[in-house]
């Protein structure tokens, strides 16, 4: 994510440390941390027996990138997940379309929803109605892979930072309950009067919330506002703090996601 802080001035940008001049140099210094993260994260070597293929059920991965970001650029993260239960698993890695975006003086880039400041807090302006907008696509792929036959609850939904933000809305509004919706480095997009729109079975998806301590882009305070929020709602929440960790997602946050996932997937019958 990358956007002018608030006030006139721009700031060093968490683990960067570069004194960011203009919303298009950073742009290609945040675009690299989402690669970076992968192409040095070591590969681990698990054994596979053809025989799971048959007790692998299918199952359905959509992960939402950060603002500026896109989905090709993130398709490394599946190669990750090696365990044998995500044989028969999609992946989905949409881009988001380009618009406005008031927090960097109304610049066109890939945004799922507009942001009017950054660092995001946790008493940041909520973009409701682009949430919800954006959400209604969000619902129309998910829609479209249960309709192919995928069970909902192997549906999951992740994102990073913005795209974390649209994810913890899209599952909440959807109508069924799904596998799992998994928020990294992002924040509640929405005020608590929306709690009362949220369906019943929506209520039921189990959300996995992790953020670094060290995020100087989406504060970790906006991160620690995520669970009592969805306490309210009665939503269940796992939250994980990552110390030193700042506005990116490591390799122990993605290890810890496989493995939820994972104790999550519905086997086929």
């Amino acid at each position: 994510m990358y956007c002018r802080t608030k006030g006139s001035a721009w700031r060093t940008r968490d683990m960067h440390s570069i004194l960011l001049t203009n919303p298009i140099a950073l742009l290609a210094v945040i675009l690299g941390s989402t690669i970076i993260f992968i192409l040095f994260l070591q590969p681990r070597h698990l054994s596979y027996s053809p025989k799971s293929d048959s007790m692998a059920a299918r199952s359905f991965v959509l992960w939402l990138h950060g603002l500026g970001d896109s989905g090709p650029a993130n398709e490394p993260i599946k190669t990750l997940f090696r365990s044998s239960e995500f044989r028969n698993t999609k992946w989905s890695f949409p881009s988001a379309p380009e618009n406005p975006v008031t927090c960097n003086y109304g610049m066109r880039m890939p945004s799922w929803f507009d942001i009017q400041e950054i660092p995001v807090t946790a008493d940041s302006p909520k973009a409701e109605s682009d949430v919800l907008k954006a959400v209604q696509n969000v619902h129309a792929m998910i829609d479209k892979e249960v309709a192919a036959g995928t069970d909902p609850n192997n549906v999951f939904v992740c994102g990073f930072s913005q795209g974390g933000a649209l994810t913890l809305a899209s599952v909440l509004l959807y109508p069924k309950k799904l596998g799992g919706g998994a928020v990294f480095s992002g924040w509640v997009p929405f005020n608590s009067s929306m709690i009362e729109k949220f369906p019943e079975d929506a209520k039921k998806t189990p959300i996995l919330w992790s953020h670094g301590m060290a995020d100087r882009t989406v504060l970790f305070e906006a991160g620690q506002a995520g669970p009592p929020f969805l306490q309210q709602a009665g939503v269940t929440c796992e939250f994980k703090a990552y110390p030193g960790l700042g506005h990116s997602i490591s390799n122990e946050e993605l290890q810890f996601l496989e493995s939820w996932i994972k104790t999550r997937l519905q086997s086929s019958s």
